[in-house]
């Protein structure tokens, strides 16, 4: 499951675009608990999202003209610099060149040959995410393609992601796990053929989809839609999964819900 141990290609960090940050903290602090906390006037609106002082996420004001509201996964790298020549060579596109965050670390962003947009992060002294798979963190990432076959072969020759497949409702479903460890343990997300099973019709973009994990599906549902955002999936239970339902925030951006059973 995923964790805080960041490995090459680990999910590490998470980050929201918004058109209104102030409104998308109130609703993220009504939804699921969290605390939003700049990171100061240098940061341009910047800021981080924290569960008992530990940071889940963050979140900052779109920048790029016609950008929409989404959530950005970020995959742990040790040569951001490598990993952006990587994906150039395999068909990917490098959106924002790795660039230092006030030595914080390194990040770049990039559009996989598919459409789905991802980043990265090379640590400095900021590794990363300080809570994951506890409640009202990051819990799961889900890739959501026409080919994923093409996906884990693009991302394999990235990160040298390993894969495994399970039978899911309707489809057949690719649980990932970063190259070394044990294939179960270092699990962290998985890929799903594009508008099959969860999502409806927006899993027909091409997307990473972030999992939050929560105690109610059902009761964190209703905060979404009380508080101005949409359900794109009621909630369902998934055998071998948990209890899952995905959601938009009042300014579209999609992300996902889920209750672990309690053996994963």
């Amino acid at each position: 499951m995923l964790g805080t141990d960041f490995r090459t290609g680990s999910p590490n960090w998470l980050d929201l675009g918004s058109p209104d940050v102030p409104r998308a903290a109130a609703f993220y602090e009504a939804v699921l608990g969290w605390r939003f906390v700049s990171a100061g006037p240098e940061a341009g609106g910047y800021g981080f999202f924290q569960v008992d002082g530990k940071t889940v996420a963050a979140i900052g004001p779109l920048t790029d003209e016609g950008a929409t509201s989404a959530w950005m996964l970020y995959f742990n790298t040790p040569d951001i610099q490598s990993t952006a020549r990587v994906v150039q060579a395999a068909g990917g596109r490098v959106r924002t060149e790795p660039m230092d965050v006030m030595g914080e670390g390194w990040m770049g962003q990039f559009t996989d040959p598919q459409g789905a947009e991802f980043a990265c992060w090379q640590p400095g002294k900021n590794a990363g995410l300080e809570l994951a798979s506890a409640e009202n963190s990051l819990v799961w990432a889900e890739l959501h393609v026409p080919d994923p076959d093409a996906a884990l072969a693009f991302y394999g020759g990235l990160f040298g992601w390993r894969s495994e497949e399970m039978e899911a409702p309707g489809m057949t479903y690719r649980v990932l796990s970063t190259a070394d460890g044990d294939q179960r343990e270092t699990s962290f997300g998985g890929v799903a053929p594009q508008g099959e099973g969860a999502g409806g019709a927006s899993a027909m973009v091409p997307r990473w989809v972030p999992y939050f994990h929560v105690a109610d599906v059902d009761a964190t549902v209703a905060a979404i839609e009380a508080n101005g955002g949409g359900v794109l999936m009621p909630a369902a239970n998934v055998p071998d999964v948990g209890r899952i339902a995905w959601g938009a925030d009042p300014a579209g951006a999609v992300f996902a819900l889920l209750k672990p059973n309690p053996r994963m």
